[in-house]
């Protein structure tokens, strides 16, 4: 059975009408599909909506740590955020990249298994061939240039440390290099390569370098150096010895220099005060002199000879004629000894 449909153009479209009863279920199981459709993508949609503002949401923002700096990029314009915290950025328009600047570690001869690689092999200034590896510690001080002035600066910087490195060792002795001069190596060393990184300007910064470890290529030299080594030990504990005996010596030796010179003072300013109380004397005794020259001359004469002859007597006659005679020194009167009295008597009797 067919019928018009005056809904669509007057008739223009025809469709075929089942019998009564049967023609409205399929039409409505059509309409049903289509509504469901409908709304599965209109909640699709919606997710996806969702989802998107979700992401846009959550990349607007970012955070800091302590020991972090970033550098947000706007359309190619880079600008360094070194306050840690939450901080904003544009989605899809910023870009933020962020840069560790907490102190970092590069080993310079040697591997993760601490074994020497070919970069520890140097020749010094002495034309011997030796093992040294280093180690450095470095820090991001401008995360802009790090990221911008240079592909890999940590890569730069290792090869800036391995040309001052060998500059430096070259210009040395093998002996200093394995003994006396390795503070002075390292301070040379840390010189130069802070002052071509400060030239390159890669936003890097060395904080130290130290010499891990120097050895002679071979085991035939490394024995001769332990000798050498051994030697030099024994040298220089000898030369404490020999500083510890001299330590001790000259002190002593000081105090023996002390007392003499004191008693030299002493003995001098004795022979000063004696040499003035002689002259002190002698000027007494002219002074007598000029009053009387001829009782002084005589008393001096007495005097000297009193020192020249101790022994001597002296027998002094009367000038008026007379038997009394004087014997000088007198002898004492009651003396036991037989000689004195008998040379006493002969005196007095002119024999």
């Amino acid at each position: 059975m067919f019928q018009f449909d005056f809904r669509n153009n007057f008739g223009k479209n025809y469709r075929e009408v089942p019998p009564e009863g049967e023609a409205e279920q399929p039409q409505k199981r059509k309409r049903g599909k289509g509504t469901g459709l409908k709304h599965m993508k209109k909640a699709g949609i919606g997710i996806v909506i969702v989802l998107l503002a979700l992401f846009l949401a959550s990349s607007c923002w970012y955070t800091i740590q302590e020991e972090e700096q970033a550098v947000v990029c706007t359309f190619g314009t880079p600008k360094a955020v070194t306050e840690p915290g939450l901080h904003f950025k544009i989605p899809l328009i910023q870009t933020v990249t962020k840069v560790n600047t907490t102190i970092q570690g590069l080993a310079v001869g040697y591997d993760e298994e601490e074994q020497y690689t070919e970069d520890a092999m140097m020749i010094t200034s002495d034309y011997n061939f030796i093992r040294v590896d280093f180690y450095a510690e470095y820090r991001i001080s401008d995360p802009v240039k790090a990221l911008y002035a240079s592909e890999d600066p940590v890569r730069v910087l290792d090869n800036i440390a391995q040309n001052c490195i060998r500059t430096t060792i070259g210009s040395y002795t093998v002996d200093a290099v394995l003994t006396t001069g390795k503070n002075e190596i390292q301070a040379n060393i840390r010189d130069m390569i802070m002052e071509k990184l400060e030239t390159y300007d890669i936003g890097i910064q060395l904080v130290s370098i130290t010499i891990q470890d120097a050895q002679p290529p071979t085991a035939e030299v490394i024995e001769a150096f332990k000798a050498v080594e051994t030697a030099k030990q024994g040298k220089d504990t000898a030369l404490n010895n020999a500083n510890k005996y001299r330590n001790e010596q000259i002190p002593q030796a000081e105090a023996e220099a002390d007392k003499i010179l004191q008693d030299a003072e002493a003995e001098k300013e004795s022979r000063i005060n004696e040499a003035e109380g002689q002259v002190a004397r002698f000027n007494s005794m002219y002074e007598e002199y000029v009053k009387y020259p001829s009782i002084t001359r005589q008393r001096m004469f007495y005097e000297a000879m009193e020192d020249v002859l101790p022994d001597m007597k002296v027998i002094i006659e009367g000038g008026d004629g007379s038997q009394v005679q004087q014997l000088l020194p007198l002898e004492p009167f009651g003396g036991t000894d037989s000689t004195n009295t008998s040379e006493t008597e002969a005196a007095e009797n002119g024999e």
